[in-house]
């Protein structure tokens, strides 16, 4: 430790007692845990991205703790935004492979996996990336204090230190939540007008353009900025307009596998589902891998600092309040319990071979992933390529054990969904202790919250998995899962099934140009994967926050608050409409007369505004984004 890292001083000192994790700490951040999970799976279903939840709750917090109950504590608000962005990282995680056990069930004309199975596999999931991480907090957070920024932990004490403004901000927050509530409602329930506005483009044959317009997708592109949304539509570019119309030039009226008409007869959107998928996935699995093989310098350098720095802080248990871990004894028999666990309970499809490669990969992966957020942020974690490196080892040694067959497929899948959940849980969990060592938290009270967020998520997830698929089924044009879908496909490669190669290693060439050409690869190749009506809305949102970071203001301030405003207003539209859209999936699966419930609602409008009215009404969308930033009253 040097000299700067003694000399630092929390905001909280170590030897003042504040309220910190109390019943109202915990009910809310469960309530929050469960909230922005929900969210966040409904929109990873259906875009293939998931966005942060700890500064939202932060402000959610503040707004409720500070404002409405009067009491003063900015450790109790750490706790709750502790738990509440556990249940979007666990969410993150389960919805990139969950999903394909369903798929597989509807392929197969299986039962889908029990509530009872999804719940266990996300709570292993979750209480290892926590309990993986506890060991290394001395090593990355302390040891390495001015070293790794931490970025979104960082962000997140700033926001809770300005608590004095938590109420307006939390008002903004709400008001994007309400807004996007009544919007997503008569978009997708009472269908005033189509959710997804769509145009063939006939004098240039296999193209179309379009757009979703929804709230959420405006806010991920508010908030993931110009680039990264510029980087999704050059890749939905290339899929729409050049390699779509080349099918329809040259196929004519060819039958090519895995299409079963003559391309001559398709739309845009049939070829798109026959061919341009798997060449998106062949992109985004290369992408990952190669983001990997990127990083392995790294991740090398990663775990063997974190297993240096773990040896030097292994010690006795530290009598000073912000020094005090959960204990090593706790840690070591939570692991090995949850080890067992896995291997034992009959619900989780796995053995003790199952179980040894998740232990091992796990723990690596908990690492990289721990120290690899302190450098390049959440947002930028690996965990795709994670996922898709253990899926295909696993595989790999699942099928040269003798487990095939849909049996060792679905083992794959949930070794993956495991090792995704730790990964993702083990980011978060480092972010937040970041910003509790700023603050001057108990490490083991934040460490308690994050498992507590971690059993609230995975209860919570399993009835929204089973909920949507029930709605609308995955794979869908309402839940596409790319996440999953992807994950399924390399699982199925791997074990020898029909995959169409050549269209896979064609988007795998694809990825490796671009990236000799410097562009990420991954936001290009999920823009490639995914419909470029998902691409435009997000495009939209990155060049509003393009026009907002360029005009001129009095201060740098007052440009500060202005963009900071936006990304709270646009978080609290990706909630709103991830909330209605969970809604509006327990409408759909209430039965009345012939139909449901959602389609009664749907008939209740005897018309619709049509692609002219969705385009008006995402404008003034825009627009109101515009109301809560620019155009705030201060």
């Amino acid at each position: 430790m040097n000299d700067n890292d003694k000399k630092f001083k929390p905001f909280i000192a170590a030897d003042k007692v504040v309220p910190e994790l109390t019943l109202t700490s915990i009910s809310l951040g469960i309530i929050l845990a469960i909230i922005f999970g929900g969210a966040n799976a409904y929109l990873g279903l259906r875009v293939g991205m998931t966005v942060s939840a700890s500064i939202p709750a932060a402000v959610i917090s503040m707004g409720i703790i500070r404002v409405i109950m009067k009491r003063e504590s900015i450790l109790e608000n750490n706790i709750v935004q502790t738990i509440g962005s556990a249940g979007e990282s666990l969410a993150a995680g389960a919805i990139f492979t969950m999903p394909a056990l369903f798929m597989w069930a509807a392929e197969e004309g299986s039962a889908a996996p029990s509530l009872l199975e999804i719940a266990l596999i996300a709570l292993c999931g979750g209480v290892l990336g926590v309990l993986f991480m506890i060991p290394l907090r001395t090593a990355l957070i302390v040891q390495e204090h001015g070293v790794l920024p931490y970025p979104e932990g960082q962000a997140c004490a700033e926001v809770l230190l300005a608590g004095e403004e938590g109420g307006d901000k939390s008002k903004t927050v709400f008001a994007g939540l309400g807004i996007a509530a009544v919007y997503k409602f008569i978009t997708d329930g009472l269908k005033l007008f189509p959710s997804e506005v769509d145009w063939e483009i006939t004098a240039y044959r296999g193209s179309g353009i379009g757009a979703d317009v929804l709230p959420a997708l405006a806010g991920v592109g508010y908030i993931c900025g110009p680039k990264v949304s510029s980087y999704l539509l050059a890749g939905g570019t290339v899929g729409w307009f050049v390699i779509m119309p080349l099918i329809a030039l040259f196929g004519g009226e060819m039958i090519m596998y895995p299409g079963t008409d003559p391309i001559s007869t398709m739309g845009p959107w049939d070829i798109w589902d026959n061919y341009i998928r798997y060449v998106g996935a062949g992109a985004v699995a290369a992408g990952g891998i190669l983001s990997l093989i990127k990083s392995l310098p790294m991740i090398i350098r990663t775990f063997r600092d974190a297993m240096k720095g773990l040896k030097k802080g292994s010690g006795v248990q530290s009598s000073e309040r912000t020094a005090q871990d959960l204990p090593m004894t706790v840690v070591v028999g939570g692991i090995v319990a949850v080890a067992v666990a896995i291997w034992l309970i009959p619900a989780i499809p796995v053995n003790l071979f199952s179980a040894f490669i998740i232990v091992i990969f796990g723990f690596f992966f908990a690492t990289v992933s721990s120290r690899m957020v302190g450098i390049v942020g959440s947002s930028n974690n690996p965990v795709s390529g994670m996922a898709i490196a253990t899926l295909l080892i696993s595989t790999l040694l699942l099928k040269a054990t003798g487990n095939t067959g849909m049996a060792g497929m679905t083992a794959a899948i949930t070794i993956g969904s495991v090792i995704c959940i730790v990964a993702a849980m083990s980011g978060d969990t480092s972010q937040d202790l970041k910003t509790g060592y700023l603050l001057g938290s108990t490490p083991k009270n934040q460490q308690i919250g994050e498992l507590i967020g971690a059993v609230a998520s995975a209860i919570a997830i399993g009835g929204i998995l089973y909920l949507l698929n029930a709605a609308w089924g995955y794979g869908s044009t309402e839940l596409p899962a790319p996440q999953a879908t992807l994950m399924k496909m390399v699982v199925e490669g791997v074990m020898g099934s029909n995959l169409p190669w050549t269209l896979v290693i064609c988007g795998a060439g694809i990825a490796i140009v671009v990236e000799i050409l410097g562009i990420p690869v991954l936001p290009f190749a999920v823009g490639l994967y995914l419909p470029i009506h998902l691409s435009t809305p997000i495009m939209a949102g990155g060049l509003l926050r393009w026009w907002f970071e360029r005009r001129k203001y009095n201060s740098e301030k007052e440009k500060k608050d202005v963009v900071e405003d936006g990304i709270l207003y646009t978080s609290g539209l990706i909630a709103g409409e991830g909330l209605v859209g969970i809604l509006l999936a327990v409408c759909a699966i209430i039965p009345m007369g012939e139909g449901s419930f959602g389609d009664f609602l749907a008939g209740v409008l005897p018309f619709n505004l049509g692609n002219i009215g969705g385009l008006v009404f995402f404008a003034l969308l825009l627009l109101s984004i515009c109301k809560f930033s620019i155009w705030k009253k201060r």
